[in-house]
């Protein structure tokens, strides 16, 4: 199929809310394999539509590289737990934060046939359902940032002691 032009943190589009599919076209299903083509691409292991510019309640997700799912009109019912850890976006490149999010969510939605399905997600699954869901309302995961957003590259500091066995004297 083909890869999308991502959306980056700044576009307005991304703090739009998006709209409800009322049938799924031929159309949207180009656009949902380009979104798992443009999240492949890109390593990514969720996308939401509108990260593609296109204001659509649709999502793609594959957090284990074997199970592609596809969300469309997706909500959470349910949530419990919590979990925090880092999240990263392709719509803020290069950047991670620290997020609480719940440990366990169920979702209600529509796969690519309109057909109504319920999922229980855990962990990373959970983590992501929570992402990319609140793409479709206008929200970045940066807004719930524990602290600062770091580089993703950023190399850590290395203290060395100088050893005296070492030294040029």
């Amino acid at each position: 199929m083909a890869i999308r032009k991502l959306r980056y943190e700044g576009d307005p589009i991304l703090n739009k809310i998006s709209k409800p599919v009322e049938r799924m076209t031929l159309r949207q299903k180009i656009l949902i394999q380009d979104m798992f083509d443009t999240m492949y691409e890109d390593m990514g292991v969720g996308l939401a539509a509108v990260q593609v510019g296109v204001l659509r309640r649709i999502v793609v997700m594959n957090v284990d590289g074997e199970h592609p799912l596809v969300f469309i009109n997706p909500e959470i019912i349910e949530r419990d737990g919590e979990q925090t850890g880092d999240e990263g976006c392709l719509s803020v490149p290069g950047k991670v934060g620290t997020v609480t999010r719940p440990m366990h969510v169920k979702v209600r939605a529509q796969d690519i046939n309109m057909q109504p399905f319920e999922l229980d997600a855990e962990g990373l699954l959970a983590r992501c359902c929570c992402h990319e869901f609140e793409h479709l309302d206008g929200i970045l995961y940066t807004s719930h940032v524990e602290g600062e957003l770091r580089d993703v590259n950023a190399e850590p500091e290395i203290r060395v002691e100088e050893d005296e066995e070492f030294q040029d004297n």
